[in-house]
């Protein structure tokens, strides 16, 4: 848990100006804290200790304003800018160096039993109020706008925005995107 936990502030201080120091970073920025109280209560959710994991991820929320059920599957490198009002829903899965800022929704459509909540594929960036919902995926370096609405899978490396949200670039602009994407 300490790889990760340098890994994500290593990966704050590459995309965040605002932050000066590692020990700011660790100490004030809620959403290490969030993924701190995440880790343990996804250790004891998948051990089957539902009630304990769900009173450890309400705690955090009431501290950091970041809600993640203990259920989701988070990878490394997970930023969350300015994230109060984030809610992580139960069956999502966040790959590797992926970002969301604040007021975003990684949600489901519906109360099956089934996967419901969204697939970020490594590298996804989720502008700030966007609304992600039900079991769909967003692509490898995928970016959705701010406040845009994703009720469709968004291929790798394509922008999505709007309400609901459309894909804004064409094949050719896939394409050269992938080339260029880099990753941190």
């Amino acid at each position: 848990m300490l790889r990760l936990a340098s890994y994500n502030i290593k990966r704050t201080m590459a995309l965040d100006p605002a932050a000066k120091s590692k020990f700011e970073v660790l100490f004030i920025y809620p959403h290490i804290k969030a993924l701190y109280h995440y880790r343990i209560a996804h250790h004891f959710w998948v051990r089957g200790h539902h009630l304990l994991a769900r009173w450890i991820s309400n705690r955090a929320r009431h501290k950091t304003g970041i809600e993640i059920h203990p259920g989701a599957q988070i990878g490394k490198g997970l930023v969350i800018d300015h994230g109060m009002g984030v809610v992580i829903g139960e069956t999502t899965i966040i790959g590797d160096d992926c970002q969301l800022y604040h007021g975003v929704t990684l949600g489901g459509r519906g109360s099956t039993d089934c996967k419901r909540h969204p697939t970020l594929e490594d590298g996804a960036y989720v502008g700030s109020g966007a609304k992600v919902l039900g079991n769909i995926t967003l692509g490898k370096g995928s970016k959705v706008g701010a406040n845009a609405v994703v009720l469709e899978d968004v291929p790798p490396y394509a922008t999505a925005v709007g309400l609901p949200a459309r894909n804004i670039l064409k094949e050719e602009k896939l394409e050269e995107k992938k080339e260029n994407y880099v990753e941190i």
